[in-house]
């Protein structure tokens, strides 16, 4: 078997990326020495808010992992047709109705929350404060994968 010979760095070769928020995670077979990474648009304010509060942050990070796990998850069941309704949204008219649908859901949830947490009633279908908290954010960041082109792709 052949020796493989690779250059070895310490850190990833970061891609410059426009501060329009739109990040890209463009990953490299990995065999490849180099690969490109999201890159923050303002690292200084991320390192300082991590050194501040590294509790926080830390958890901050664990609840969005959960919660791409959980969409990924529910993508497996779903598809993304539930979202699209059915439509492939290249016009304004079905963006518009994919995100009504999408308003509707996180009203749900809200209105659920609002039962639980400002009335104090009682949970009688099996669906945690937490799991109404995680879904209505969920519901969020589909809204402006929505909005921004890229459901279903």
């Amino acid at each position: 078997m052949a020796k493989r010979t690779t250059k070895t760095t310490t850190s990833p070769r970061v891609v410059q990326q426009k501060s329009t928020r739109e990040h890209k995670l463009n990953f490299k077979p990995i065999d490849e020495v180099e690969y490109s990474v999201i890159k923050y648009d303002n690292p200084e304010i991320v390192e300082e808010i991590e050194k501040l509060y590294p509790e926080t942050t830390m958890e901050f990070k664990r609840i969005m992992f959960d919660q791409y796990e959980l969409f990924c998850k529910k993508q497996s069941n779903y598809g993304p047709e539930n979202i699209s309704v059915g439509s492939k949204l290249e016009t304004e008219e079905e963006v518009k109705v994919s995100l009504t649908g999408l308003w509707f859901r996180m009203n749900d949830k809200i209105m659920r929350l609002k039962q639980l947490v400002v009335l104090g009633g009682k949970d009688n279908v099996g669906e945690s404060i937490n799991d109404s908290y995680q879904d209505l954010s969920v519901y969020g960041v589909i809204a402006q994968i929505v909005k921004n082109g890229k459901w279903g792709k």
